[in-house]
């Protein structure tokens, strides 16, 4: 399949982009919010309002409990949440609001023996390559269920040294590249700024746009997708593959420009 072209936010007709979407999808860290940081009053605000006029996905690859901290515990009052669709771990699992809490609607888990398969992989070719720290913030590998996740620094490490750590994601795709060579039955994957993802086999962000199109009813041409890593091998690229209407962002203040202008063109 060809490789797909995604154009920058600042180079999109937006009254083209959102003639025909019926649902604006995002990426979480670096294009919401920085890695595990809760989003800023101005994207809460905008994101927000943007819930109030059309559906709105986050498709990320962290755990539910961050999807929570970063988005959930930041809408203001002008959120509508029945418009708010959550897609933890690559689209593993999916949550709704039904109208008191948050619901699990799907979950696609690995066995005990995948888990113990992946952290085995993960572990023992990090120490190979040399990327195995010997001071760590945190968990280095951790079992989300539906995810196995291998965060170079710790799960907890500062933003700032796990984007100083792989800059050029060489080291990631390096290690990507030779656990998925042990483990064919399963989906590995460059994650965020220091991590691996590991989930099964064809689980992953253009899976979580397909299975979302189909569960709205929607064509996924209709899904606008929003992320940072939107060049082959980024962990936000499988989405644009898939079809939806994919915008490049270089970082959380390019999405809220994006999204003032989405904004105003949704309200006329």
């Amino acid at each position: 399949m060809a490789d797909v072209s995604v154009p920058c936010w600042d180079a999109v007709d937006v009254e083209e982009l959102c003639e025909e979407a019926e649902l604006i999808a995002f990426d979480l860290d670096s294009t919401l919010a920085r890695s595990k940081k809760p989003m800023k009053d101005d994207m809460a605000n905008i994101f927000s309002i943007l819930t109030s006029l059309i559906d709105v996905a986050v498709i990320t690859g962290g755990k539910y409990a961050l999807l929570q901290s970063q988005v959930v515990d930041r809408l203001t009052g002008q959120a509508n949440r029945s418009k708010l669709h959550l897609m933890p771990t690559s689209g593993t699992r999916y949550y709704r609001w039904d109208g008191r809490r948050w619901t699990l609607v799907f979950a696609h888990d690995l066995s005990d023996e995948e888990r113990a398969k992946a952290k085995e992989s993960l572990e023992r070719n990090a120490r190979e390559q040399g990327i195995w720290s010997d001071y760590a913030w945190g968990e280095r590998i951790e079992d989300r269920g539906s995810q196995i996740t291998f965060s170079a620094l710790g799960q907890s490490a500062p933003i700032e040294a796990k984007e100083a750590w792989d800059p050029t994601d060489e080291k990631k795709r390096r290690l990507a590249r030779a656990v998925a060579a042990e483990l064919p039955e399963l989906e590995v994957r460059p994650g965020g700024a220091s991590s691996v993802d590991i989930s099964q086999r064809g689980v992953d962000k253009s899976f979580a746009v397909r299975e979302l199109a189909d569960i709205l009813g929607m064509e996924v041409g209709r899904i606008v997708f929003i992320g940072d890593r939107m060049e082959p091998g980024g962990n936000d690229y499988p989405a644009a593959m898939a079809g939806t209407r994919a915008v490049k962002v270089t970082g959380p203040a390019d999405t809220v420009r994006l999204c003032d202008e989405i904004v105003a063109c949704l309200s006329r």
